[in-house]
């Protein structure tokens, strides 16, 4: 993905590795904590203004394994959520053209 490594819990995408450095998928809920700490949004492509709902887990977490468990379990959460929000496929409809 991008040119980085996906995240996975289950079947949950909750997280980015990428331009060496971890990202994790972020909602109004705890957005706040990473801007309050000066992190950025992944920008897949950086010559292109596109960010996405993944954040960059502030680098003194990544020390501290006890607290990026408890910011990645609520990412993984967050993925929950959000795929339980997609609207389901409807089945095709059969063409009757003859």
């Amino acid at each position: 993905m991008f040119g980085g490594i996906g995240l996975y819990s289950g079947d949950q995408f909750f997280g980015i590795v990428a331009f060496d450095r971890l990202w994790f998928k972020v909602d109004d809920g705890n957005r706040g904590e990473y801007l309050a700490r000066g992190m950025d949004a992944f920008k897949p492509f950086p010559d292109r203004p596109t960010t996405m709902s993944y954040f960059e887990v502030p680098p003194d977490l990544l020390d501290d394994s006890e607290e990026l468990r408890v910011w990645a379990m609520r990412s993984v959460a967050i993925a929950r959520r959000a795929k339980q929000k997609l609207p389901r496929k409807q089945p095709r409809k059969k063409s009757s053209a003859r």
